[in-house]
């Protein structure tokens, strides 16, 4: 696989992803949150775990510290995603699980030491702008929901850095399968726990636990591993922003959920501070492409 195939797989999974928002909120309309994603990752590692067998039998101790550690993150980014989606939309989380694109580089900075680019500044200054326009009401009150769906976005940074330090070591398919099914572990224990695990009892039920377990979850964050070979986790980051546009595309064609004027102009402001970032991106590495080969 080359860089522009590892491109494709993710404008792929970030499509997926789109679709995942509207996915849960049906599932949640028959069962509950950690029964929901408990039968989602166990489906979906299952699956991964049976296609991609050979690859189980090289895991050491490293690559399963790895998937418990990605697990648990993973299981925080979600938990915070279905629970927003009780208080906000399915367009507002979107965008708002979106930001991921701007806090990989900022989570970079803190953790991995990396310098902050001023186009990367601008991004984050813009995304701000936007996310005040896009969850404030009228009392300027932001909604509970839309501030789970930021901390969703912030662990999603979170496990796209996570990720992409396993897999310079490890097999990347190993250390996504794993990552699957520590999050299924730990969502089946809360369910037994606070809840009364059930199985889907309606047709729309089981076919948003499927399209999650398939889709969503099998595919999406095993292609995002394999792509983090190829792509660093910044650039990564940054083509997510693809994610909320597809997620708010779903939600108005599938549900007929629209924004306000306000909420419009917040998620461009949003989108403009992602495509600003990259195209400020895109001319310092062209500028210093330039001045090393005259």
């Amino acid at each position: 696989m080359n860089t522009q195939k590892a491109n494709l797989l993710v404008l792929l999974v970030t499509l997926g992803w789109g679709f995942s928002y509207l996915f849960m909120k049906m599932g949640l309309g028959s069962m509950e949150e950690f029964n929901l994603l408990a039968l989602r990752f166990g489906i979906a590692f299952l699956v991964t775990g049976f296609v991609f067998h050979k690859r189980l039998r090289r895991m050491d101790k490293t690559t399963i510290g790895y998937g418990a550690l990605l697990g648990a993150i993973l299981l925080g980014v979600c938990v915070s995603i279905l629970y927003g989606l009780k208080t906000t939309t399915t367009s507002n989380a979107g965008f708002l699980v979106g930001l991921t694109v701007i806090f990989v580089p900022l989570l970079s900075v803190m953790f991995f030491r990396n310098k902050l680019e001023i186009s990367h500044f601008i991004g984050a200054l813009l995304a701000i702008a936007g996310i005040g326009l896009l969850t404030l009401n009228s009392d300027l009150r932001i909604h509970p929901g839309d501030i789970l769906c930021i901390a969703a976005g912030i662990g999603n940074a979170l496990y796209i850095l996570v990720s992409g330090a396993a897999v310079k070591k490890n097999d990347s398919i190993t250390v996504g399968i794993l990552s699957l099914g520590f999050t299924a572990v730990y969502a089946m224990i809360f369910s037994f726990i606070f809840e009364s695990p059930i199985l889907p009892s309606t047709f729309n039920g089981w076919l948003a636990i499927l399209a999650l377990s398939l889709v969503c979850s099998a595919f999406c964050f095993i292609a995002q591993s394999v792509s983090l070979k190829y792509i660093a986790p910044v650039q990564l980051g940054l083509m997510y922003a693809l994610e909320p546009i597809f997620a708010a595309l779903v939600a108005f064609v599938f549900v007929g959920e629209r924004l306000s004027m306000q909420g419009y102009f917040g998620a461009l402001l949003v989108i403009g501070g992602i495509l600003i970032s990259q195209w400020l991106e895109q001319r310092k590495r062209i500028a210093t492409y330039t001045a090393s080969t005259s």
